[in-house]
């Protein structure tokens, strides 16, 4: 009897070891069959290199400077861009509206003298022909810009020294013509009609300053 009991005694400490000697060596190959991790906030190697690649790619790819310009007009702005650091697109357009008002209203006045800085010599002699001819006929304008609806860039180059951008203007205008008389010849003050202009603006990008001459005008 009593060794009836030793072996089932024995053969229950037998059994709980075996369970723990079990338990011990099942949950270590677990984890020894678990994939390996990397420490955290490190990526493999050879992760990180394409991802790498992927970054430098993305940044090597030029992006649009405005939606919907032709490639050779984003390209002329470009080169304009490395060959004059303080260019910007936005700026210009601002200025170049500037520039219509101003340069129309000049020539309606006949104000060759406020012409001058704004124009290449040979616009400068078409506006004062111009002028020179209006006033031999004894005739005056009364025109006024009431707006300036739109103005968008249509070519854009750079031959060193020179960078170039061509604008197409719409504008509305109420215009008017005198005679000697005082009497009205032409147009109207209370309809204003639409004009389109399309100019070519100039500027060496060797110059200290950033101003622009026009350079060409033509009907757009």
């Amino acid at each position: 009897m009593e060794k009836t009991v030793e072996i089932v005694i024995l053969a229950m400490i037998a059994a709980f070891l075996g369970l723990r000697l079990y338990s011990v060596l099942g949950r270590r190959a677990e984890r020894e069959e678990q994939p390996r991790l990397e420490p955290k906030g490190e990526a493999p190697a050879r992760a990180a290199r394409p991802e790498m690649a992927e970054r430098g790619m993305a940044q090597a790819q030029p992006r649009a400077i405005v939606p919907g310009v032709t490639p050779a007009i984003e390209r002329g702005i470009r080169e304009i861009s490395a060959a004059d650091r303080q260019f910007d697109m936005l700026a210009f357009l601002d200025g170049a509206k500037g520039a219509y008002r101003i340069v129309l209203e000049a020539f309606w006045k006949g104000d060759r003298e406020a012409l001058a800085p704004l124009t290449d010599p040979h616009v400068h002699a078409a506006f004062a022909s111009a002028i020179d001819a209006r006033e031999a006929a004894g005739e005056k304008l009364e025109n006024r810009l009431v707006r300036i609806e739109d103005a968008v860039i249509v070519a854009a180059s750079y031959q060193a020294p020179l960078a170039r951008i061509t604008v197409r203007f719409t504008a509305d205008i109420a215009a008017v013509t005198r005679n000697a008389e005082g009497q009205v010849v032409a147009g109207s003050l209370h309809d204003a009609v639409e004009a389109r202009d399309i100019w070519t603006f100039v500027r060496d990008t060797r110059a200290q300053t950033p101003d622009w001459q026009l350079e060409e005008t033509d009907e757009g």
